[in-house]
């Protein structure tokens, strides 16, 4: 399995992150610039052609990158905290709909003050209709940063759904 994981913003896929996705498949992180890059995800789907990705993994900005990496790929998407409603850098949002099954997997942290749980809620109502395969985990008590024992959890979860 091909696993692409979209780190976020100020941020890169950790070596303790990177160890648990090899457990389940071959991982693919590109680097991304968000500051630099306002076309970040026509960048990233550039550097996946011929890659062959089984599925998008991102955290925070990377979610946000990821929800729509993953439609367009037409792939399933696990998103941690994903920076879908707002973002602290501009970027530019591509017109999608899903307008076939695609699993869409979202853990939020229920008490992160960087992406606000609230209005990724509203975000995801937004975008259901009769296609969308959403599962949505909120977990009291999770801030924006993810334990590895929760992100593990996670990962297991979404893979064994795919």
């Amino acid at each position: 399995m091909k696993i692409v994981y979209i780190h976020g913003l100020d941020s890169k896929l950790s070596p303790e992150k990177r160890e648990i996705l090899k457990k389940f498949g071959e991982v693919i992180s590109p680097e991304v610039n968000y500051y630099q890059n306002p076309g970040a995800i026509a960048t990233i789907l550039q550097q996946l052609e011929g890659k062959g990705p089984d599925v998008i993994i991102g955290s925070s900005m990377g979610g946000f990158a990821a929800y729509y990496v993953s439609i367009s790929l037409h792939k399933p998407a696990l998103m941690f905290n994903p920076a879908l409603a707002e973002r602290t850098v501009e970027q530019e949002v591509p017109e999608a709909k899903i307008e076939q099954k695609q699993l869409k997997q979202f853990l939020l942290g229920a008490i992160d003050d960087v992406v606000n749980p609230g209005e990724t809620l509203k975000f995801i109502a937004e975008a259901y209709n009769e296609h969308t395969d959403f599962h949505l985990h909120i977990l009291p008590g999770l801030t924006h940063n993810i334990p590895l024992d929760v992100f593990e959890a996670e990962v297991r979860s979404f893979l064994e759904k795919v």
